[in-house]
């Protein structure tokens, strides 16, 4: 081909992009006032864009002649015909509220309203339109944003400081836009690939990767897991009659289609269920659009309110699809007045996608490299929601102020602020030293988890320090070092010990960790007890409980895992310990209780007397695996996120008699099975059984027993970890066979919701069973029921425990979310 010709076709092809025509304009009603995030539709195509939040909006297209389609959900859809050339053209729409019609209907006393007609139609058509893409591929355009209309000045006794120099009540907390694409094979398939991202005022941040389609088709719709874990029925889900009332709004026309608009009213209150409309098109009974809420009365959590709004347009003459999706949260807590949106553009749908064979494999999301690095002029020209203005000043002061906190200046007086030691820090949250330039960070262990007091060493002081470093200046990196001292001194027994762990972290892919702890410390012969220092001290002092038996040892502990993908990680470790024993050596109480006296230092239901000094060497090899795992995937790692699967893991140890002097001689193993399953409305039930034993028992000392984690506190232990009124001590065994099993059943609103006192309060029914058997003669079993999100944070329970001899107990447990109970 000539030269010249190739360059004129060349020139032609750029030319009619360079030269496109850009149309811009607002959306607003017919009294003036903004339509948010309506939709602009190239008439014929799926083509087309969403106004902002201002209902401003802009669109690119090819010099010719179009039908524009301006659409919000409540109103008339109004449509423009313009001739695009190269000059910049401004269309704007006034919208009016769609006069629904009432004319053909006649509703009489007596009469059923007719919108129950219609949803009966669209519950029998729901199925049939869930399964109806199967497949497909899109893009999505992602913008998500946080605003405050006020805080509190101080939070937990911390003064608040979003670092960005603005004092004002009102701000703007969170902004960010993503452009993914979306491929989903039903039934469970789905992959998410960003293409480009940003986050204000982070260079090398990564947005929201969240497209998925809250599909009202669905029996039940799931928002995240913290709003409401039973999920909300939808207003055609198969139940929906018998949760929901319907109203007949009336009719209106579109495109020739006529659309009924039916009201949504919850039948009763605290039950998880929308109030709004749904508009169903008459003949076919699918979903054309709605709007719909959510509030605490739905059973919702952490949240006050939640709106949400869709709007569906044809694919083809049999398909719809959906065009947006917007979310609007807002939620008033500890002083803070929060409100955003989150919006989702659907573009470029391909309902007949050809996947290859490995194509969703086992990563979910997945970050491209360059995808948050693309220039703002990139974002200007394919953004299909104009940004505000404040947005745009966000942007801008934000990455200004980015490139200051690079100044060593501006960090090593960030750092000074940060490093300001208080007395709330010194008490109760520790104190923190950063070094941004060199990503360091040195903290010091609160005093109250620095003092406590057991019968052998009297008052203990335990001060702890930490070093932690990043390697690479990559904040996702996984690269780094950590060292931790710890030193303990008893005031009764003049005893010294200190420690050193270490660690280093690292895996571009798949995480490894390799760590080196040695030392000298002091143990409890159940090395892996719930019984904690702050506990023990409690029990002892005011009412002569010394549960915790402890003895003191040098010690090297070490060991690697690796991740290897597919759900499967591995480790191996090594561990010496030279154990010694040691006695009571103080009787200090703050009451001293009648016929009440501190037991020796030994678990007395195994000894009879202390055990002798001896020397113990192990190695164990570690096995955990999560079928089906499923990862997030940055440039610089891979995230585990599970998957629907259980997971199984494996340990065996073998206590090796000879080395370094070492005077025992096992070996044993343990399998374990855990999930969380998701009964939906019927809440979630969560288990975990082992099963394990010695398979040969020649030299085993106590501390090398099989324990099961018991508990003789008030305050609950880990739940599926341990027997909450079992004794310590009592069932250790080195028996070659034993199994364990814990099942809880958290109902999560279903039941209270019917109780008026309790379902306002939204606290939650609990129960489950926890046991464990060894042989005919040696197993436990208990019961419980209980009542949990008391105040968001506690859990109350009420446990039976049943024993051979026929002897049970009954007892209360109170827990804490997140810091006692792991749930």
């Amino acid at each position: 081909m000539n030269k010249k010709i190739f360059l004129i076709l060349l020139c032609g092809i750029f030319c009619s992009r360079l030269f496109a025509g850009r149309i811009s304009g607002s959306v607003t009603d017919d009294k003036g006032k903004p339509l948010p995030f309506a939709s602009i539709l190239v008439k014929g195509t799926t083509r087309g864009t969403t106004a902002n939040s201002d209902g401003k909006y802009f669109l690119t297209l090819d010099d010719g002649r179009y039908t524009l389609s301006c659409q919000y959900v409540g109103f008339n859809k109004q449509e423009r015909t313009i001739t695009v050339s190269t000059e910049t053209i401004q269309v704007d729409f006034s919208l009016t509220l769609q006069q629904l019609s009432l004319a053909s209907v006649v509703i009489r006393p007596g009469m059923e309203d007719p919108a129950y007609e219609i949803i009966r139609n669209a519950i029998r058509k729901r199925k049939e339109y869930l399964a109806q893409l199967d497949r497909f591929q899109c893009q999505v355009y992602i913008k998500g944003q946080v605003r405050l209309r006020s805080y509190p000045k101080k939070f937990l006794g911390e003064e608040i400081d979003f670092e960005d120099g603005d004092t004002s009540k009102k701000k703007m907390i969170y902004l960010s836009e993503t452009i993914a694409n979306y491929s989903v094979q039903k039934p469970n398939k789905a992959k998410i690939e960003v293409l480009s991202t940003k986050v204000s005022g982070e260079k090398n941040g990564f947005g929201l990767g969240a497209p998925q389609i809250l599909s009202f088709y669905e029996n039940i719709i799931s928002i995240g897991s913290n709003l409401n874990p039973r999920g909300f029925v939808s207003p055609i889900a198969n139940n929906a009659l018998s949760l929901y009332r319907y109203k007949y709004e009336g009719s209106f026309f579109e495109d020739g289609k006529e659309v009924n608009r039916i009201r949504v009213i919850a039948k009763r209150k605290f039950e998880p269920v929308f109030t709004g409309y749904i508009n169903i098109t008459e003949g076919d009974w699918r979903i054309h659009s709605l709007q719909l809420m959510l509030t605490k009365e739905s059973q919702m959590e952490i949240i006050d309110t939640l709106r949400i709004e869709q709007l569906y347009v044809p694919y083809d003459a049999t398909t719809w699809v959906i065009k947006s999706q917007v979310i609007y949260p807002a939620a008033k807590m500890f002083g803070f007045d929060a409100y955003g949106s989150f919006v989702n553009i659907y573009s470029q749908f391909n309902t007949d996608p050809v996947f290859a064979k490995k194509f969703f494999g086992n990563t979910y999301l997945k970050f491209y490299d360059s995808a948050n690095k693309k220039p703002s002029s990139y974002w200007d020209s394919i953004r299909p929601i104009a940004l505000q203005p404040d947005e745009i000043i966000d942007y801008h002061k934000k990455d200004s102020l980015e490139q200051v906190r690079k100044d060593p200046r501006y960090l090593d007086s960030l750092d000074r602020k940060r490093n300001k030691i208080t007395l709330g820090k010194v008490l109760q949250s520790g104190i923190t030293f950063s070094n941004s330039k060199s990503r360091t960070f040195v903290s010091i262990q609160p005093l109250i988890q620095s003092v406590s007091f057991n019968t052998v060493e009297g008052l203990v002081l335990h001060p702890g320090l930490s070093f932690f470093k990043r390697l690479d200046s990559n904040s996702s990196s996984r690269r780094s070092i950590g060292i931790g001292t710890s030193l303990r001194y008893g005031f009764s027994n003049h005893h010294f010990n200190g420690s050193v762990n270490t660690s280093y972290s690292y895996g571009r892919k798949y995480f490894s960790n390799f760590f080196i702890n040695g030392g000298k410390q002091v143990f409890q012969f159940n090395n892996a007890s719930a019984l904690t220092e702050r506990q023990n001290t409690i029990t002892t002092l005011l009412w002569e409980r010394n549960y915790m038996k402890i003895y003191e040892a040098p010690f090297i502990h070490a060991g690697f895992s690796k991740g290897i993908g597919e759900g499967l990680t591995i480790g191996i470790s090594v561990q010496y310990q030279d154990r010694h024993p040691l006695e009571n050596t103080t009787t200090t109480k703050w009451r001293d209780r009648k016929d009440v006296e501190f037991t020796p230092n030994f678990p007395q239901e195994l000894l009879t007397e202390n055990m002798l000094r001896h020397q113990a060497f192990m190695a164990a090899i570690n096995i955990r695996w999560q079928p089906g795992g499923r990862y997030i995937e940055f440039p610089e790692r891979t995230i585990s996120i599970g998957s629907k699967y259980p997971v199984l893991s494996f340990t065996y140890t073998r206590g090796i008699h000879g080395w370094f002097g070492s005077d025992i001689d096992y070996d044993k193993w343990r399998f374990a099975v855990s999930d969380n399953l998701n009964l939906k409305l019927g809440g979630r039930v969560n288990y975990r059984f082992t099963a394990g034993g010695f398979i040969r028992n020649k030299k085993v000392q106590v501390p090398d027993f099989t324990h099961f984690n018991g508990n003789q506190l008030l305050m609950a232990s880990p739940y599926l970890a341990s027997f909450q009124l079992a004794p310590y001590y009592k069932y250790s065994n080195t028996n070659a066979f034993y199994t364990t099993g814990h099942l809880e059943h958290h109902l999560n609103g279903l039941l209270t919701n019917k109780i008026p006192l309790f379902r306002k309060l939204n606290w939650h029914l609990v129960t489950g069973v926890n046991a464990f058997y060894v042989n005919k003669n040696v197993y436990y079993l208990e019961a419980f029921a209980g009542l949990e999100n008391i105040l968001k944070v506690l859990r109350v329970d009420v446990i039976h425990s049943f024993e051979p001899s026929g002897a049970g107990t009954i007892g209360v447990r109170i827990g804490l979310k997140g810091a006692l109970t792991g749930n």
